[in-house]
């Protein structure tokens, strides 16, 4: 009867583990809620990377075949997911410090992760929508044909390959305020993604930029996604490390800027 009675008690470690987890889910609940209702911000993620992918990956490509659609869904895909990343991470990010909403976070009694988690979670669904967005394009007006592995091969990879580019924008929303956070962040985001070879193929741009290609993340990303659809038959575990070792740099310095600076 002891035992029954102490592990019921609100301070035993199993009502602590389950506020945490209780902590960590309403906090993710929460943020996707608030960006889910915030058009202005949700709209363009989704639709720009659509717009880019309607006008040159299947109206454009059609004299070409469906291997360019196939191609271009990949790259158009990893430029589609970058965006909830470094925007969803770091505008928001750097607008709720200077709003005061961080501090606020910190006082009240919930885990100090849960913030962050709720931010991940909100880019991973948005990214997954994206990418579940151009799957639909390309099967039904691109003429591409793709597996259901393959399919869901390109969705894994869009889900979390958003996390290296959370953490480049979470490190960058601790750096600059907010109003100046959208500007920064979008000289980041376009050359990446330009010099990466998600506009164009890598061979149709300049030698040079040909070279610097794998310093960007969203060239590695690019690989994978390539292989996802069957385009990319080269070794895929050095992207991944690189991508992952990516994310962790960029999230340990973004976390000791937090501690630092708030």
């Amino acid at each position: 009867m002891e035992t029954v009675m102490s592990v019921n008690e609100p301070g035993s470690p199993v009502m602590r583990r389950r506020r945490v987890i209780g902590a960590y889910l309403e906090e993710a609940r929460s943020e996707c809620l608030r960006y889910m209702r915030a058009p202005g911000f949700m709209l363009p993620i989704m639709l720009f990377p659509a717009m880019f992918y309607l006008l040159f990956g299947v109206l454009m490509s059609r004299s070409n075949g469906a291997d360019a659609a196939r191609y271009l869904l990949a790259s158009y895909g990893v430029f589609g997911v970058m965006s909830p990343g470094l925007f969803g991470f770091g505008v928001s990010l750097a607008l709720e410090r200077d709003g005061g909403l961080l501090t606020f976070k910190r006082a009240v009694p919930m885990p100090p992760g849960a913030y962050l988690l709720g931010k991940m979670l909100m880019a991973m669904t948005v990214a997954g929508v994206v990418i579940v967005l151009l799957l639909v394009m390309a099967l039904s007006l691109g003429h591409v044909t793709l597996g259901a592995a393959q399919a869901g091969a390109l969705l894994l990879t869009g889900t979390l390959g958003v996390l290296p580019f959370c953490a480049l924008g979470m490190f960058v929303g601790t750096l600059i305020k907010g109003q100046g956070a959208p500007g920064m962040l979008q000289l980041i985001y376009l050359p990446m993604s330009f010099m990466s070879g998600l506009w164009l193929p890598l061979p149709m741009l300049p030698r040079f930029l040909q070279r610097i290609a794998p310093v960007w993340p969203s060239y590695h990303l690019d690989r994978l996604a390539l292989a996802a659809v069957g385009m990319n038959h080269g070794p895929l575990l050095p992207h991944l490390l690189l991508l992952a070792g990516f994310a962790a740099v960029f999230a340990l310095l973004a976390a000791r800027r937090l501690r630092r600076h708030g």
